[in-house]
């Protein structure tokens, strides 16, 4: 049976790994408002000492890239959980669950436009983009998004697409319920959708509605 000793030697553990997460909150919000937020910004934000800082990360690139690696992932698990037969309502599920993920979508936008972090973003997010090229080129091959365009080109415009609705709603302060359905709109009128089309597609799928209003 576990001592008080033995649960006094546990609580330190904890309680840094209590800091740590804190302080990767903090960042992830001062940077994606700031990409230039100090050291003493973020950590006055997470209730911590700047010194605090430095019993996790060495110095502010070693944040950063956690902060990267963090995004990443969360990014990567929902690109992972998306996928419909219908491939338009399958890029409008991974556009409006990203909208769960804006602070970490916003926080990379902004961090991918920076040197010397654009390689680590690019390879971080590798699966998402690979997952949203596979469901762009199956529409592209049964009609169900447009053919006009290459693939992984639509791809990409797709991305920037979503990454700029999430970047703007966040500035705007935009309601869960409109800002999902912005999202949803912008990458089904991206991949060739009309406004109108859009609209009834995500109508008459239960899944886009539910993501919708929830």
């Amino acid at each position: 049976m576990p001592s008080d000793t033995d649960a006094g030697r546990r609580a330190p553990r904890r309680d840094a790994a209590e800091n740590r997460e804190a302080l990767l909150t903090a960042a992830a919000a001062a940077l994606a408002a700031s990409p230039d937020a100090s050291l003493e910004a973020i950590a006055a934000d997470a209730g911590l000492s700047r010194r605090s800082v430095y019993g996790h990360f060495a110095n502010r690139d070693e944040l950063i890239l956690a902060l990267i690696d963090r995004g990443a992932a969360r990014f990567n698990a929902v690109a992972a959980g998306v996928d419909h037969h219908d491939a338009s309502v399958a890029l409008a599920l991974l556009g409006t669950r990203l909208w769960h993920a804006i602070v970490h979508v916003r926080l990379l936008a902004r961090i991918a436009l920076r040197e010397p972090y654009v390689e680590r973003v690019a390879d971080a997010v590798a699966p998402v983009r690979a997952r949203l090229g596979e469901l762009v080129a199956r529409g592209a091959a049964d009609g169900t998004v447009r053919s006009d365009i290459r693939p992984p080109v639509l791809a990409r415009l797709i991305e920037e697409a979503a990454i700029a609705v999430l970047v703007e709603a966040a500035a705007h302060e935009l309601d869960d319920e409109e800002g999902r359905r912005l999202v949803m709109l912008a990458v089904l009128g991206t991949a060739g959708l009309s406004w109108r089309e859009a609209g009834a597609l995500i109508a008459a799928n239960p899944e886009l509605s539910r993501e919708a209003s929830e």
